[in-house]
């Protein structure tokens, strides 16, 4: 889905994969970032007021980085895609969470390498239990 964002007087043009995926994948001017919404908060997006920022400097800290993926709903684990030592990009699919027999995939947060994997094919999993940690 694309959308034009205004905010004061400056445009953004923000193209999104899968609004029901999470972390949500989007694209502002070009970037990509993600988002989880369950934890962003107002102050965590910074835009200047008065000067529009160039494209692409948009601020990178949507979304905190506590160095472990949360799970974004409850579910079983479908399959783990990573193990401890991986390196893995911002937006890569790390796992696959079934829920309400729907596939949703779980893609990292953050540039990393993975420290520990918390959770296994098979194992049911709670809303914001950890899922996947990276070294710090």
């Amino acid at each position: 889905m694309n959308y034009n964002i205004h905010i004061g007087d400056t445009s953004y043009f923000v193209e999104i994969e899968d609004i029901n995926q999470r972390p949500i994948v989007a694209r502002v001017n070009g970037k990509v970032f993600t988002v989880n919404p369950e934890i962003i908060n107002a102050q965590a997006v910074q835009l200047p007021a008065t000067t529009p920022p160039a494209q692409g400097e948009i601020s990178k800290d949507l979304t905190p980085h506590s160095g472990v993926i949360n799970a974004p709903l409850p579910g079983t684990i479908i399959e783990v895609f990573v193990k401890p030592g991986d390196s893995v990009e911002t937006g890569q699919v790390v796992l696959i969470i079934e829920a309400m027999k729907m596939k949703n995939s779980i893609r990292s947060t953050q540039d990393g390498i993975v420290s520990a994997v918390l959770v296994s094919a098979g194992q049911s999993v709670a809303h914001k239990q950890g899922l996947v940690e990276f070294m710090e």
